[in-house]
Formats: structure tokens, sequence, C-alpha cells
């Protein structure tokens, strides 16, 4: 051996054969790692397609309910109570000419209706249940109400100032043919219910937040029917002490009978799109521009237009 071989460095050489395997298990790794790669391009393995219905999962539909469940919810059968203390509110709305019994009787002569003309010749204290056999009734006597109380809404507002020469020309006005005095002297004339100037303040914020689908224009504008007699439902409650929240939960459940098709579809809207369920929806929120005026209401319909369910609508109407 020469001293050249036996100062160099010492090489370990391997086996052909190992050489071999070792080659081989690298080309396996490299066609796996393709393999693989093509998978997800191509076809997801299921371990790949778990995780990414973890990370975007199918959202679950939502019940479409029907116009029978609608109904319930927004037009109960049973009708909604506000138990405030009627008392001789009727009497004193005869006794200041804004109801004239005798068209009263006569316009409501249908027997399911005597029952409720006691809230005009008698004490009531058994509070105000409306539904939809009854909202008729209900609408024109909050109406009568909202029209002859003295207030600053009807005073202080749009209606008493900017058109307080014209301010018979509305149809909550000029529309109310069963006083048994002309609607302008009925204006504002009364104190039916005493408020005192905190809760009159507390009316007109209340009213410049509620609408009515039939007109652009908040309580505080009661230049319909809808318009007075909520004004009315409001100040009855106020003066009863009434929370603002009390207040706007009831004035939803009045419209919605008045207005029952219109609410329905609300319901179907907050359902659908929002997944609310009608109890959940804030009674303020419902009742504003955006969903209870007449445009509001109309921008809503579009987008559940063909596919709400229908049902009749109740006391929609702005004459009495």
């Amino acid at each position: 051996m020469s001293e050249e071989t036996k100062n160099s460095p010492s090489v370990k050489k391997f086996p052909s054969s190992a050489v071999l395997l070792f080659g081989g298990a690298s080309a396996l790794l490299v066609f796996s790692i393709a393999k693989f790669t093509l998978d997800i391009d191509i076809k997801p393995s299921a371990r790949i397609q778990a995780i990414r219905a973890i990370l975007n999962p199918t959202p679950t539909p939502i019940p479409t309910p029907s116009a029978e469940v609608l109904a319930e919810k927004v037009l109960p059968i049973a009708g909604y109570t506000v138990n405030i203390k009627w008392g001789d509110i009727g009497k004193k709305l005869v006794a200041s000419g804004a109801i004239d019994l005798t068209k009263y009787k006569e316009n409501y002569k249908d027997p399911q209706y005597q029952e409720l003309l006691k809230y005009l010749t008698a004490d009531q204290d058994q509070g105000i249940t409306i539904t939809q056999q009854n909202s008729y009734f209900w609408i024109n006597t909050l109406w009568a109400l909202g029209l002859v109380q003295k207030s600053d809404v009807l005073d202080k507002g749009v209606m008493g100032t900017q058109y307080k020469k014209e301010v018979g020309n509305f149809a909550s006005t000029g529309g109310w043919t069963l006083g048994a005095k002309p609607a302008t002297k009925l204006y504002s004339s009364a104190q039916i219910i005493p408020l005192t100037s905190e809760q009159n303040q507390m009316v007109v914020r209340i009213a410049e937040n509620i609408y009515r689908p039939c007109c652009g224009n908040s309580t505080a504008f009661p230049d319909c029917n809808h318009g007075m007699a909520m004004l009315a439902l409001i100040e009855l409650m106020v003066s009863q002490g009434y929370s603002e929240t009390e207040i706007y939960q009831a004035g939803l459940a009045f419209n919605s009978y008045w207005f029952g098709q219109t609410y329905m579809d609300l319901a179907y809207y907050f359902k659908t799109k929002e997944n609310l369920d009608w109890k959940n929806v804030d009674p303020k929120r419902a009742l504003s521009a955006e969903f209870s005026s007449a445009q509001g209401y109309q921008a809503i319909k579009k987008q559940i237009e063909g596919v709400a369910p229908q049902k009749p609508s109740t006391g929609g109407g702005c004459g009495a």
C-alpha cells in the first residue's frame, strides 16, 4: 500500500443494492407528492373536502313561514290588549261633539259592535283589546280622540303651523264625518286626556318615530285617520305612565291590525332576510320610516314580491 493511500480520508462505500433501494424510494416519494398535488388540484380528497366544509359551511336554509303561521304571529286571533283605564273618555268624546252617538250607532249597527258601543256610553276600565274583527271600531274611536284632544302635536306641529289655514283639507280632518261638529271646530279643542308639559314632549318624541304605510309622514304629522288614531293611543299611554318601549310595542300591534298584509310582509322579510322571529323584532325599528312609511314599505315589498304569503288587509282605508 502506498503512502498516498494510507493518508487519504476514509470513504464509506454503499453496496449497489442499497443505492438502488434509496433511489427507488426517492422516486416513489416524488411520485407520491406529485400525485397528492394532482389530487388537490383535480379531485379533492375526503380530508380536504372536510376541511373546506368546516372553513366554508353551507348556510342552513331558513324555513319559509306560511300565511297561517305569520298571521297568528302578527295578528293573533285573541287580539292585543292595552290595559289602560278608558274610564269616561267615550262619554267625553260624545259630550265634546267629536262623536255623534246617533251616527255612530247607525255606522256600527252590526251586532258584533254592540258591546263596543258601551265604550261611548259608560265608564270602562278593562282596557282596550284590538282584534281583526273590531279594528274598524278602534280606528274611528281613536281617530275622534286624536282629532279633538288638545295637543302640542296638533298645535305646534306641521299641521297647526305650516298648514294652519288649510288644516281642514287633510284626510284626518276633512274625512271625519261621524262627529256632531265640523272637524275644523273639533281640531285640538278639548282636554279629554290631561297631559303635563313633560308628557306632551314625550308624546311628540314618540310620534316622530312612528310611521304608517299608507302615508309618508310620521304620527307627528297626522294627516290621515291612522295618524290621528295612533296619536290618541300614544297620548293615552303616556298619560297613564307607560314606558316608551311599551308604547312602541302597542303601536306596532295596532298598526298591524290596521294594515294586516303590510305587517305580515314585514314579518316575512325579517324572518327570511334577517332570521328574526316577529316577537324578537324591535318595535321602534319596525315602526320607523325604513319599514313603516309608504316609501319604506314599498322598498321592502320589492325584495319579497311574489314569495311572501298573502292575507287580506284589515282596516287599511283612510276614511270613516
